[in-house]
């Protein structure tokens, strides 16, 4: 298959909520963007007692276990909203709430060792996913939470959105 574009999505592929995390991707492919976020998060992660993942470093309410299961559920999400939308599903796609999602589950009871191993098959399956694409498919737009955006922008929400909470679980644990 094609390799992802070279280029970084523009104004018009996505809107205002999603540009945050979209800007925080680095210049380059996008592909190995998310294999250099899934080593990263591996190497944070792996790094971690079960205990420690348990701790919440205020002004933060999310414990480190449950970031990274805030960061698996969203995945999940925008890599459906990106499967939608590259196999052309003309249904608008539905916003979800994060706080009620987190309110939902107890990340907390799930050992860090099976939340780490979840992390990981679900981003080796994206990056399948993603490199699998015909050159076409990622310029294809759909609507999700009301809002226009293309799959190769959703690619980029999933290594923004992930670098964006990584980031914090970084100064978290410098400041442990």
């Amino acid at each position: 298959m094609p390799p992802p574009p070279a280029s970084r999505p523009g104004p018009d592929d996505y809107a205002a909520a999603p540009g945050a995390y979209v800007s925080l991707v680095p210049e380059g492919d996008i592909l190995a963007s998310m294999e250099g976020g899934l080593a990263s998060t591996l190497a944070t992660y792996r790094g971690l007692a079960d205990a420690a993942a348990l701790a919440v470093h205020a002004p933060y309410t999310w414990s480190l276990k449950q970031v990274l299961g805030h960061v698996i559920d969203c995945e999940r999400v925008f890599g459906f909203r990106a499967l939608a939308i590259a196999r052309r599903d003309p249904s608008g796609l539905p916003g979800f709430d994060e706080n009620a999602y987190m309110r939902s589950v107890d990340f907390d009871a799930i050992p860090l060792a099976g939340l780490v191993d979840e992390y990981e098959h679900l981003r080796r399956s994206h990056l399948a996913f993603f490199r699998h694409l015909p050159s076409e498919a990622w310029t294809r737009a759909g609507v999700a939470n009301d809002e226009r955006i293309t799959v190769l922008a959703l690619a980029y929400v999933i290594v923004g959105h992930e670098r964006h909470h990584m980031r914090i679980v970084s100064s978290r644990l410098a400041r442990a």
